[in-house]
């Protein structure tokens, strides 16, 4: 991990995103604190490429309602997370506070990235299908065991999530979840198979996971990854895939 054992900010991803093309970013919430996400939102007013924030929002809180009506006024604010997959509690989203929290973020258009495990797939698709018509994101593809290969369990969680239209998957990750030093593509095409299928082109966006993929050999080999991948699809669907489908979902200028 002593690769990324330092701070990382937007003068050291910028040149990253102008070698490969980028035109911008949203960045999304690590530390689950208020402090976090005013910390992003300064950044993002300070640097035109970071074009949404998904910041930290104590979602049980008592006064959520009087927390979201203050963010309302940030423009570049679009959504939240938690990060549930460290949780002791596997289905704390389940809970009826947290539920009460999502409910909040929904009147006022905020977004909710989902950041899990495979063993909280279940939870998920409970979670979502309370909330229909909220837009939801699944982070990482759920993190599944590429290195292990274990494919059947997570795909088929990951399938039945993706019938509810209001949910989408950020593939992004991808390289941590394998063996850090000795991944291939092939590792990746069955995950990206199941994801591509079941979510449909309009429905799966890009994501660096940048730059926690400098465990497992940085931003160009990610790359690399979702762009051989990507080759097999149409024009119009790489574009969906690599920007569009990111500006609509979170709502970008």
């Amino acid at each position: 991990m002593s690769a990324i054992q330092r701070d990382f900010m937007p003068e050291d991803l910028k040149p990253i995103l102008e070698k490969y093309g980028i035109d911008g970013c949203v960045t999304v919430q690590a530390d689950q604190s208020g402090a976090e996400t005013e910390f992003l939102l300064n950044l993002a007013e300070s640097h035109e490429f970071i074009k949404g924030v998904v910041g930290w929002v104590d979602l049980r809180s008592d006064d959520i309602g009087k927390r979201l009506e203050y963010f309302k006024d940030f423009k570049k604010l679009k959504g939240f997370r938690h990060v549930l997959q460290g949780e002791a509690d596997r289905a704390l989203m389940l809970s009826p506070q947290f539920t009460k929290g999502i409910s909040a973020l929904k009147a006022y258009d905020f977004t909710y990235d989902i950041l899990i495990f495979p063993d909280q797939l279940g939870y998920t698709h409970q979670f979502v299908k309370t909330f229909g018509g909220h837009r939801f994101v699944i982070d990482h593809i759920a993190k599944p065991g590429i290195k292990t290969k274990n494919i059947e369990k997570w795909a088929n969680g990951i399938k039945a999530i993706a019938k509810h239209e209001n949910v989408w998957c950020k593939v992004s990750g991808l390289i941590t979840e394998a063996d850090w030093y000795g991944w291939v593509l092939a590792d990746f095409e069955p995950f990206l198979d199941v994801v591509f299928e079941a979510f449909g082109a309009k429905r799966v966006m890009f994501g660096s996971d940048w730059p926690v993929c400098n465990v497992a050999g940085g931003y160009q080999q990610m790359l690399s990854v979702v762009k051989f991948y990507t080759l097999k699809l149409s024009a119009d669907e790489q574009a969906q895939f690599w920007g569009l489908n990111a500006i609509d979902f979170y709502k970008l200028d």
